[in-house]
C-alpha cells in the first residue's frame, strides 16, 4: 500500500512540475514574441527576427512538447474508457 501511495505521489509531483514548466515556457515565449514584434516594428530587424524565432521555439516547447505531450495526453489516455 505504501509503495502504491509513494508511486502515485511521485507521478503527481512529476505532472505538477511538468505543468509548471510548460506554463513558464509558454509565458516566456509569449513575452519574447511580443518583444520581437516590438523590435521589428521599431526597425531592429535582425534582433526582432531572432526574438520571434526564439519565442516560437519556447511556445512550441511549452505548449506542445510539455503541455500536450507530457501533461494533457497522458491524462486523456487514462480517462478514456477501454
Amino acid at each position: 500500500m505504501t509503495a502504491l501511495l509513494s508511486e502515485s505521489l511521485v507521478e503527481l509531483l512529476g505532472l505538477v512540475a511538468s505543468a509548471f514548466v510548460a506554463g513558464l515556457l509558454t509565458v516566456v515565449g509569449a513575452l519574447t514574441e511580443s518583444a520581437g514584434l516590438t523590435n521589428l516594428l521599431a526597425g531592429q530587424s535582425t534582433f526582432g527576427a531572432w526574438e520571434l524565432w526564439m519565442g516560437a521555439i519556447l511556445l512550441y516547447a511549452g505548449v506542445y512538447m510539455l503541455g500536450y505531450r507530457r501533461v494533457l495526453a497522458p491524462m486523456l489516455s487514462r480517462a478514456a474508457p477501454n
